[in-house]
């Protein structure tokens, strides 16, 4: 089948606008337990199959970790044995990897507070790059050297929900995540200047619950601004001791998802399938348009999925929300279902969420099944990206001051 490419931007570095993502986890979780995604929903004993039912449905990017955890036990000695599995099986099916140098999980012997963390992580990137371009000499290379900082210096330095357990840390966690993030980006780019780099960031909305109470409204607007922190000390922005440079940023990835909106302190959801809609609900358009606006960079929607009964609703409200951005002239490159596969919770992994677009109703034997209402939205989604998609509608964009 012919890839469903992007043909927006001749800039646009993706096989395909549609893209998946195998859900590559494997920290520590909140009771100090190892989870290992990869392994636990089989992709790396099936991902033959995994990859062939992809190219059955002209989706031709995936986002795939290395597994930090797995492929270095002992200091600085790295087994690369999965992530060349990865490398042959995607060669052998046109597929391209977007690749995650750290999703979520360290060594045993390392947590982000951890003095060495930073020179283990940098020599980790360069080594990883090497092996990359020892297989696969020309063609992109784009990499996520860390998943979610935001949402990972908060789970581990204020909630405890994973190392290094800590509360009332996550600037510091923060801090020290984004040094590693910066020296990685060095050492690939001094192996590889070609490197292209994609943070991945949750997009969220934080609002005041009254409207009407400027002060609140303002508490709000001051937390909501906290998820651009990341970006800015990449950029260069703050914390310029960290040494971030503009060009670090190529592509921006936001991870958008059901409940990536909420009311400032008491924290309660905002619901996206409101009847008749909540008047504090942001659309993905309009938050995608704010980063936009903020750092004049590509965009990809890097994860967006929701579990159990509500996967058409939510896939037709994405494929519709970026039809409207491509429309409207913003430089959205793709859009990755993630996971597009089911996977066992973090915390109770024998609970199994139902999410993606193929199920797995069997731990035993792992066999994917297909969800037939995801898939429907999936193919009204392509459909409408092959007509909006069309050379003679591709909107100009204009420059605009950042």
């Amino acid at each position: 089948m012919k890839y469903r490419s992007s043909p927006f931007d001749p800039e646009n570095p993706f096989r395909s606008f549609l893209m998946a993502g195998f859900e590559c986890a494997d920290h520590q979780n909140a009771f100090g337990e190892r989870v290992d995604l990869i392994e636990l929903t089989g992709h790396d004993r099936l991902i033959n199959e995994d990859y062939q039912n992809l190219r059955e449905i002209d989706i031709a990017t995936v986002r795939e970790g290395i597994r930090w955890s797995f492929v270095e036990k002992k200091p600085f000695e790295y087994d690369w044995s999965q992530v060349e599995e990865i490398i042959s099986h995607a060669q052998a099916h046109g597929i391209q990897v977007v690749w995650d140098i750290c999703h979520f999980g360290f060594p045993d012997d390392l947590t982000p507070l951890h003095p060495m963390f930073a020179r283990r992580f940098a020599h980790l990137c360069r080594a990883f790059v090497n092996k990359y371009r020892s297989m696969v000499p020309d063609g992109e290379l784009i990499v996520t050297p860390i998943n979610e900082v935001s949402f990972l210096s908060w789970l581990g330095g204020e909630v405890k929900g994973t190392s290094p357990y800590t509360q009332r840390q996550g600037w510091e966690v923060k801090y020290m995540l984004m040094k590693a993030y910066i020296e990685g980006i060095e050492m690939m780019k001094e192996a590889d200047p070609s490197v292209q780099i994609m943070p991945t960031e949750p997009l969220i909305h934080i609002s005041a619950a009254d409207l009407s109470d400027p002060v609140l409204v303002l508490e709000a607007h001051e937390k909501h601004q906290e998820q651009f922190q990341v970006l800015d000390m990449l950029t260069g922005k703050i914390c310029p001791e960290l040494r971030g440079k503009p060009e670090y940023l190529d592509i921006i990835g936001l991870n958008f998802y059901f409940n990536n909106q909420w009311t400032v302190h008491d924290h309660q959801f905002i619901p996206w399938d409101a009847d008749p809609p909540n008047a504090l609900w942001k659309s993905l358009s309009t938050l995608v348009s704010e980063v936009y606006l903020r750092y004049g960079r590509p965009l990809v929607i890097s994860e967006t999925s929701i579990h159990g009964d509500h996967r058409y609703a939510w896939l037709k409200m994405i494929g519709q929300e970026c039809v409207s951005m491509i429309r409207n002239g913003i430089p959205l490159y793709g859009c990755c279902i993630y996971p597009i596969l089911d996977r066992p919770d973090w915390d109770f992994p024998d609970h199994w969420h139902h999410s993606g677009l193929w199920d797995i109703s069997d731990p035993e034997n792992l066999q994917r099944k297909i969800h037939y209402e995801s898939m429907m939205a999936l193919n009204e989604f392509q459909e409408e990206l092959s007509d909006v998609l069309s050379p003679d509608k591709i909107p100009v964009v204009t420059d605009i001051l950042i």
